[in-house]
């Protein structure tokens, strides 16, 4: 098992989350948000610099359309064009890149000229911190957030783990029995659809699911849970 060691990420919505304990916790972590702007929501994921170029990869895309200064960064666009079946017709995503010094930000936006993608960027409020990137939505203007964000990240020996504020919403949705009593909340253990386990960590401030990976057995999960310490950290 590794040494004890600690990280922290920062969600696109500015709660910080802390990790720290004898797992490998070395492997980058994504956040996901959803913003509403004019009514429209827009999902973007923040993540290491290579995200943006692995999501343009998978794309197809290897030139952008445009590129220029924004809010401290590089932003670039590329416009691609995909047949939707189940529309039956053909769409004009614009693949949406900012790129600054140690994370990267993207999104796609459907119908969108360049113009249209400063207008939604502008009342966001990018900025990077040594943790993560941050949006600040502007609700004089129309933006809000949808929901809170998640921070994703893989730890290996033990699973995938996505984190965000805890809510009233997610209050309702605990089990109806009792879980295990682990270091950061109470933990219980559940199942997907198609029977695989997985595992819910609630704490004062922190909700966590947890899907175990290939070669984890379950069974050990609250064990490893148990000498990790996972919170908010502001």
């Amino acid at each position: 098992m590794a040494q004890s060691a600690a990280v922290e990420h920062r969600a696109l919505d500015g709660v910080a989350y802390h990790l720290a304990g004898p797992l490998d916790l070395t492997e980058p972590a994504t956040s996901v948000v959803e913003v509403a702007v004019d009514g429209r929501l827009h999902e973007f994921t923040a993540g290491p610099p290579g995200l943006a170029d692995a999501v343009a990869d998978s794309l197809g895309i290897s030139e952008f359309d445009s590129e220029l200064s924004f809010r401290g960064g590089t932003l670039r666009t590329a416009t691609t064009s995909e047949y939707d079946r189940q529309a039956q017709q053909v769409e004009n995503p614009t693949l949406v890149v900012w790129q600054g010094r140690r994370f990267s930000l993207v999104t796609r936006i459907y119908r969108a000229r360049l113009a249209d993608v400063l207008a939604l960027l502008r009342p966001l409020g990018i900025a990077e911190h040594q943790d993560g990137i941050v949006l600040a939505p502007d609700t004089a203007v129309g933006a809000r957030w949808a929901r809170p964000a998640t921070v994703i990240k893989e730890v290996p020996g033990l699973g995938l783990v996505e984190m965000s504020r805890r809510t009233r919403e997610h209050t309702a949705q605990l089990p109806p029995w009792e879980g295990a009593s682990v270091r950061s909340g109470e933990l219980f253990r559940d199942s997907l659809s198609d029977g695989n386990p997985f595992f819910v960590l609630s704490g004062p401030e922190l909700w966590a699911t947890i899907v175990p990976l290939a070669g984890t057995t379950a069974e050990r999960v609250p064990a490893l849970v148990g000498g990790l310490e996972v919170r908010t950290a502001g």
